[in-house]
């Protein structure tokens, strides 16, 4: 018979190997996309190495700037979709990348194209969520 310390355990090791998925699959389309390597670059010949990057199981938080300055790119993976979060806009009427309002999300398909993922990463640099400050 199963304790409920045992049951406890049981699903904290299938979150664990949950997570450790979707931070594989992560990586995986980051890697296959060259994402990464676009905002390192981006972090090195613009920013002079300023920015700085924040990761999480399935989202990079790219910030640069201090205070009044302070501006990011959230960047989430999907499945094998790239979502770039914006601030809440109307939908846009351009098929690609597909917008809701919130997200433009590149489908396999779209990240595959490394200049039209480089020029989506540039606009989105050239026009970042402003931070709010702390009061």
């Amino acid at each position: 018979m199963f304790t409920e310390n045992d049951i406890l355990q049981q699903q904290e090791s299938e979150d664990q190997a949950r997570r450790a998925a979707l931070r594989e699959n992560a990586k995986r389309v980051f890697r296959e996309s060259g994402l990464g390597d676009i905002l390192q670059a981006l972090n090195k010949n613009v920013l002079k190495g300023r920015g700085r990057f924040e990761e999480y199981d399935t989202m990079v938080l790219f910030k640069w700037g201090t205070g009044y300055t302070a501006r990011h790119i959230w960047i989430e993976v999907v499945e094998n979709s790239i979502r770039f979060r914006l601030r809440p806009h109307l939908k846009c009427a351009h098929p690609a990348p597909q917008c809701d309002g919130e997200y433009h999300t590149l489908t396999r398909e779209m990240w595959s194209d490394r200049a039209f993922l480089q020029s989506e990463v540039k606009r989105y640099y050239d026009r970042p969520v402003a931070e709010t400050t702390a009061d």
